[in-house]
């Protein structure tokens, strides 16, 4: 795929998140994907995640039954190769703790043959966690 064709697939990601529509996500996710979200132990959807039906059930589990009010705004996606980056910002409400948190985030994937084969995501785990265990400090909402 061009580089052009890889940034539309990803958008399509993204909007597809807007939706909630996680079967369209994960029908983009090759079967042995590499999902690696950077964080502690106290954000529940961090760490590496290899397949598809992982991702799915751990990651976009734990954001649908874990969070409320989920917001996912990105910057225009740049590619190289098949490569596709974006820098963004998060925002959600933690269920259990009701503390909200609003958070930079960087997106690097790689797409091959029209599936992403790995996601590496890095944000400021430090407000998420706050807001997962209560802190005061993650009360911005």
């Amino acid at each position: 795929m061009s580089e052009q064709q890889n940034v539309a697939m990803i958008q399509s990601l993204y909007d597809a998140f807007a939706r909630g529509d996680i079967a369209y996500i994960s029908s983009r996710l090759a079967d042995d994907v590499d999902w690696i979200v950077e964080g502690p132990a106290a954000i529940p959807y961090a760490g590496r995640l290899r397949g598809s039906e992982k991702v799915r059930q751990s990651f976009f589990g734990s954001l649908a039954n874990g969070e409320t009010n989920r917001k996912l705004t990105m910057e225009p996606l740049i590619a190289q190769g098949d490569q596709v980056a974006g820098i963004g910002r998060y925002t959600a409400t933690v269920v259990a703790t009701g503390k909200s948190y609003d958070t930079a985030v960087a997106h690097f994937f790689t797409v091959r043959d029209g599936k992403v084969t790995r996601l590496h995501e890095v944000l400021d785990s430090s407000d998420i966690a706050d807001a997962y265990r209560g802190s005061a400090s993650a009360a911005k909402g």
